[in-house]
């Protein structure tokens, strides 16, 4: 029977909700079986964590390669995996390792890649936004395995209990994958807010904050959303640079997108247009982000977004 692979998405040790939605759309082509690339000794832990999404199988491979050589070791393994299983696509979390992975891995294996997927169908054919979201792409590899990246949150997730069957499989990582080693690693600050290209809710602030982001904060908080920023906003120092959305940054799909004194320039939109809903708050009513919003408020953010958190406050039970 044939199958695709899905390489499943940790954030640590934690699964992500990506899996989830890579398994719901990979579930329209062929049966489903995700990959769990594990340090030594944490196979069994990480396995278990995929216990939602319609995945039939687990294959599980255990090496500290993959945190001493990184995306090389990555695309090694899963390079052995494609010629032991002969799948008919590979899908891949469209984020920074995620792609890095994916186009290591269609070199390796002589196929074509397409990233940043937004919809894939059941034969196949990829869904793009291109050109910061102005022009949609309907695409299909000629050429070996698929390889696709798909942007996290453009699925809605399937996330039905399953108790998929494990492999566990021994793979040796070839040399040429260990000419790079990872020296250090600097893990993302750990917070009470949502990860940002997981949230449903996204807060964001840009110029018009004048740095002080208090206000966005607190209407985030108020929401249980996550908080993003324009590459102004971090360009200035204002916030972290792991916060930025956009071209440059990343790239997020909420069910709201709340935009906050950012004035929507196309790099910016490209991050963010795909969100299933778009509140703008600004006071230039002539800001280019006024053209893509569903909902908009002209007045100032500092004046507005205080007023909004007391109500959301006041209506909760």
């Amino acid at each position: 029977m044939s199958n695709v692979l899905i390489l499943a998405d940790f954030i640590g040790a934690k699964l992500s909700r990506t899996t989830a939605e890579l398994a719901t759309v990979a579930a329209r082509i062929a049966e489903v079986t995700a990959v769990v690339l594990a340090p030594v000794g944490k196979g069994s832990e990480y396995a278990a964590a995929v216990s939602h999404g319609p995945i039939t199988n687990v294959i599980v491979v255990e090496s500290d390669s993959f945190t001493t050589h990184g995306v090389a070791a990555s695309a090694d393994v899963l390079n052995q995996i494609i010629t032991l299983k002969a799948p008919s696509a590979v899908l891949i979390a469209s984020h920074a390792f995620g792609k890095e992975v994916a186009g290591r891995l269609a070199v390796k294996s002589n196929s074509g890649i397409i990233t940043d997927a937004v919809d894939i169908s059941a034969d196949l054919i990829a869904t793009q936004l291109v050109f910061g979201g102005s022009t949609t792409v309907h695409s299909k590899i000629s050429h070996g395995v698929p390889i696709i990246t798909v942007r996290p949150n453009s699925i809605t997730p399937d996330l039905q209990e399953v108790h998929p069957t494990i492999e566990t499989l021994t793979m040796d990582i070839g040399e040429n994958a260990k000419k790079s080693v990872v020296t250090s690693v600097q893990p993302p600050e750990e917070g009470g807010r949502p990860e940002l290209t997981e949230a449903d809710i996204v807060v964001s602030g840009g110029r018009g904050t004048n740095g002080d982001f208090t206000a966005v904060e607190a209407f985030a908080d108020s929401l249980g959303a996550a908080v993003g920023a324009s590459r102004a906003a971090t360009d200035a120092g204002w916030y972290p640079h792991t916060h930025q959305v956009g071209q440059t940054g990343k790239t997020v799909s909420p069910q709201l997108y709340v935009a906050c004194g950012i004035s929507g320039a196309i790099q910016h939109r490209a991050g963010m247009q795909t969100s299933k809903a778009i509140l703008v708050i600004n006071k230039d009513p002539e800001a280019p982000i006024f053209e893509i919003a569903d909902f908009g408020v002209v007045g100032d953010l500092f004046t507005v977004l205080p007023k909004a958190t007391e109500g959301i406050k006041a209506r909760k039970p």
